[in-house]
């Protein structure tokens, strides 16, 4: 019972708090604050409030909220291990499969990075005149290292 009379107190005082915003003629700010005002009216209209006040007295409903916290800990606890592994069990055997196995053929990639080959033809010397500046000779090194390095 006190419950519900504090909440209706809080609406009314939101409502005149929200009528005093729009009187300054701020009138998003004033809306807002209704909104929020009428949601502890709302609650209770609808029960929730004499629902949680004997959820909050209740032994069996906090034993409830400790074993949700446990469970909510646990899956934390396990997601960080799992990030510190690199993944679950059977995400890191399909990578090591796929490592394994070779998704891309190595001499399927060379073309396209640039690698010596010898059918690679070679660039013809600009004209004196052409203003073009002069290309460098390899200007797919430094994207070459990256792949390599994480071995694509």
């Amino acid at each position: 019972m006190i419950a519900e009379t504090i909440c209706s107190a809080v609406a009314a005082a939101g409502l005149g708090i929200a009528a005093v915003t729009a009187y300054r003629k701020r009138f998003l700010s004033a809306a807002r604050v209704a909104a929020y005002s009428l949601v502890p009216l709302g609650l209770v209209m609808t029960g929730a409030v004499q629902w949680a006040a004997d959820t909050a007295f209740s032994p069996v409903a906090w034993a409830g909220f400790g074993v949700l916290g446990a469970a909510w800990l646990l899956f934390l606890a396990t997601r960080s291990v799992e990030r510190r592994r690199g993944g679950t069990r059977k995400e890191r055997r399909a990578a090591a499969r796929a490592a394994r196995q070779g998704a891309v053929e190595p001499a399927a990639s060379a073309p396209s990075l640039g690698g010596s080959s010898p059918t690679r033809p070679t660039a013809a010397p600009p004209r004196a005149g052409s203003g073009r500046p002069k290309a460098p000779e390899d200007d797919f090194s430094d994207i070459e290292a990256i792949l390599k390095k994480h071995g694509i």
